[in-house]
């Protein structure tokens, strides 16, 4: 018998599991595939924590799995001692499927443990946890969530006492106990009653939601803008079904926004995302209903929010009056250039600020970094890179951190939270489109500006998807055979160079090999093209079975640029046959 039809059947006579599980997994004892998939192999805990499909078995999101992620939590908290028990964890949860189960299962292991636990009195966004662990000095946070995915998956994601995601460090400590934990046998749990009579458990909200806001509105740049504009200027927000709903609407008014209208069939608390085919502002086909609403209204401004209410989507209007989605880039862009522009005219811009961006994210942040005497720092794909080199700085005071962003629409200005905050982005943003509309601009005029002023900058992602334990090696085998036998030339352009972030080297075009400096090991290859303007890198997703394409290139237009970045990728997809 093979392995995974052993622990199925472990899983299946376990005396540990609920009625609904057994009846799950009796459902499939017919389907050798599903079997496999579901049992070949355990739900894979990163430094980013796990993610995965909701169902039974050990590659599913589940409640035996959150238990036993939780038990290694829990080894992390005892092995920092006395102190950091009494400080406890703080327990946040989205609106998806299974969430507030999760963050019970979690906050009923963490009691049984004898560790303080402060959970949220309803859903919260990523950042409002962040903010809240630093808040409360919690020694670690955990958020039940799924980001973005569709509807079929969530996750478990652990945060340290910066308020950043966990550090490889300490998420090894956490992995090893995992490990090390059987997910029946070894577990400490107790009921939800017992926990909320320990007095260990804490249920907390309103007074951490107020602090929150009053965090965010320090961030505030142009309150007059506002003010200014504020009787025609017309906006619209979508929470895609998320915990976005509560903050940001609360911080819309507070900026004293008269026109915000709320798309109301996305307004609700629903894990199946009944009005979209995934909950991402990275999709057009999200914003369909807020394009028509701002049609018939006239509207000057779409923003949505994914699930946790960590990443922005925006909608602008074009020359032509034609709604446009802006890219992640885009709008990062267009948020430094609002930024740096804003804190240099009231002489805030400290001497050793600092903006930072992920590897992945586009150039056109450097050159408007540059162009204000800034400093612009690369970090690896991932924003608890950006998270870690925040707290790094507040020790060190070495850098003014101003705002860090990612090309897959995270956005952070304030030191409140250690990870990309949609309510921030969504006040800066909708502050940045009111400022401009004082001077009769769109924020996609403002884009073209950025455009004139520092060149055509084009990004494009592209994800391949590979599921199952068949995509996985594919994957592996992928990133294997491009270091065995390296890419030379694309789209009849030369590679002059070749980053590889695993081995820690640049490779010119010649042979010659350089050490990479300054940054840690990760399963990516970066290809820097001959004309000086292009590149291109392959990574394996940390979250999904998924390869991802990153291509850029700077030209004398965006039609140029555009065209060169697809060029480029049909050549890739050919040469990798994908």
């Amino acid at each position: 018998m093979a392995d995974y039809k052993k622990i199925y059947e472990k899983w299946l006579n376990s005396p540990s599991i609920n009625e609904e599980t057994r009846q799950e997994l009796l459902s499939i004892k017919d389907n050798e595939k599903e079997i496999e998939d579901r049992f070949y192999k355990e739900l894979e805990f990163g430094t980013a924590g796990m993610r995965g499909i909701l169902g039974a078995g050990t590659n599913r999101m589940n409640i035996y799995n959150v238990r036993r992620a939780t038990m290694g939590v829990a080894k992390r908290v005892l092995d920092l001692g006395k102190g950091a028990q009494n400080a406890g964890v703080l327990i946040g949860y989205d609106t998806r499927n299974y969430s507030k189960i999760f963050a019970e299962e979690t906050a009923k292991v963490l009691v049984a443990n004898k560790i303080k636990v402060y959970l949220f009195d309803t859903v919260h966004s990523v950042p409002e946890v962040s903010f809240g662990i630093r808040t409360l000095g919690c020694a670690l946070g955990v958020v039940i969530t799924a980001s973005h995915n569709p509807k079929e998956y969530n996750g478990y994601k652990v945060y340290g006492s910066d308020g950043g995601q966990l550090p490889p460090d300490a998420a090894e400590v956490v992995i090893k106990a995992i490990d090390s934990c059987d997910v029946f046998d070894d577990i400490k749990i107790v009921s939800m009653e017992e926990a909320k009579n320990s007095g260990l458990l804490e249920i907390v909200g309103e007074k951490l939601n107020k602090q929150f806001l009053d965090a965010i509105s320090l961030q505030q740049l142009n309150p007059e803008a506002v003010k200014a504009v504020a009787d025609t200027f017309k906006l619209i927000y979508t929470p895609f079904h998320g915990t976005g709903s509560r903050p940001v609407k609360a911080i819309l008014k507070r900026m004293g926004f008269k026109n915000v209208m709320v798309v109301k069939e996305q307004d609700t608390e629903d894990g199946n995302f009944p009005t979209v085919k995934s909950p991402n502002p990275e999709d057009k086909e999200g914003f369909e209903i807020a394009i028509n609403m701002a049609k018939q209204n006239d509207v000057d401004l779409i923003i949505g929010t994914d699930p946790d209410c960590d990443r922005v989507g925006i909608v602008v209007r074009d020359a032509a009056g034609e709604y446009q989605t802006l890219t992640g880039n885009q709008t990062g862009a267009l948020l430094c250039e609002y930024i740096l522009s804003q804190k240099k005219a009231k002489g805030t811009l400290a001497p050793n600020s600092v903006i930072i961006k992920t590897i992945v994210t586009t150039e056109l942040a450097a050159a408007i970094a540059k162009a204000y005497g800034v400093e612009i720092m690369n970090v690896l794909t991932g924003f608890k890179y950006i998270g870690e080199k925040m707290t790094e700085f507040a020790k060190t005071g070495s850098h003014t951190f101003v705002f860090g962003f990612e090309e897959s629409y995270g956005y952070l200005a304030g030191t409140h939270a250690r990870d990309k905050d949609g309510v921030v982005a969504t006040m800066l943003i909708a502050e940045m489109a009111a400022f401009y509309k004082t001077k009769n601009m769109s924020l996609y005029e403002a884009l073209q500006d950025i455009y004139k002023k520092y060149g055509y900058y084009f990004e494009k992602t592209v994800s391949v998807t590979m599921p199952g334990k068949d995509g996985m090696d594919k994957m592996s085998k992928l990133l294997k055979d491009l270091r065995s036998s390296p890419l030379t030339k694309v789209n009849d352009m030369d590679i002059i160079a070749t980053t590889d972030y695993q081995q820690q080297t640049i490779k010119d075009s010649n042979g010659s090999i350089k050490p990479l400096e300054g940054l840690p090991k990760s399963d990516v290859l970066k290809y820097d093209l001959s004309d000086k303007k292009s590149y291109f890198i392959i990574r394996p997703s940390g979250t999904e079975p998924k390869i991802k394409i990153y291509l850029a290139s700077s030209e004398d237009s965006l039609e140029a640029a555009q065209k060169k970045v697809n060029d480029i990728l049909a050549d890739v997809k050919k040469q990798l046959s994908l």
